[in-house]
């Protein structure tokens, strides 16, 4: 064994096994008992190089079986765009993207109260009642990208647009859909985070309980810097890299 941390020393040391093909993919690994005593640590040393292995997408823990050899994914590129529509499907810069979501599923409830922290994102006060709407993006029939959207019902009560998914103009995007009310929409703030999926994530997504997922906070304003939508994306890392994209401004 090497010198460095012993969870990093293990995890080394299976990766190399696993690199070398001695278990085949989808197989179930020997208990984690049997190999901390072949490797002389802890119980707790050998979890968190299973840890590591499991959020590098090598393996995979199943809850009441045990570890088993992951089938290796794509990593598929998720462009995030500010001039997407002026440029097409592949940017000036060689950004290509495969896989793109081309159907959702999406349940939306109405009057629903906002949590504190979404009324302080919305700049609303808690208890206003808000449109809710969860989604969950496929791409060849495969789920790739779940959101939790929060309209204010100030802004589209009483109007055609208040059910995202309904009406005229039934999946057009925030966007089109508000300047349909005449709301121009001009900004749109994103804030990337790493988190790991929690049960009901990993259960949508087709992935692990505790793999490693960016969390995206999404807020649109309009043109006075009134926010009419906040939403929470979960992208799974293990098969969708995020790429931003950005116009250069000239003066």
């Amino acid at each position: 064994m090497s010198r460095k941390a012993p969870y990093l020393a293990v995890a080394d040391a299976l990766r190399a096994r696993i690199l070398s093909g001695e278990w085949e993919i989808g197989e179930r690994l020997p208990s984690r008992v049997r190999f901390a005593e072949e490797y002389g640590v802890g119980r707790n040393v050998l979890q968190r190089a299973m840890d590591r292995l499991i959020a590098e997408g090598l393996l995979e823990g199943r809850a009441g079986s045990g570890t088993y050899l992951r089938r290796p994914r794509e990593r598929l590129r998720m462009v995030r765009s500010r001039h997407r529509a002026r440029l097409g499907s592949a940017s000036r810069a060689g950004t290509k993207e495969r896989g793109r979501a081309t159907a959702w599923d999406a349940h939306s409830q109405v009057r629903v109260p906002a949590p504190e922290a979404i009324a302080e994102r919305l700049a609303i006060d808690p208890g206003d009642l808000c449109v809710n709407t969860h989604y969950e993006f496929l791409a060849d029939g495969r789920p790739v990208q779940l959101s939790e959207s929060w309209e204010p019902m100030a802004v589209t009560d009483g109007t055609p647009i208040v059910l995202p998914e309904t009406g005229p103009l039934a999946g057009k995007g925030v966007v089109e859909r508000m300047g349909s009310i005449g709301v121009v929409v001009e900004t749109v703030v994103e804030v990337p985070r790493p988190a790991r999926a929690t049960q009901a994530q990993a259960n949508l997504l087709g992935i692990g309980v505790g793999d490693l997922v960016l969390q995206i906070e999404r807020t649109i304003y309009d043109t006075g810097g009134r926010p009419v939508e906040t939403a929470d994306m979960v992208i799974p890392d293990v098969c969708r890299e995020v790429v931003y994209e950005f116009a250069v401004e000239r003066p």
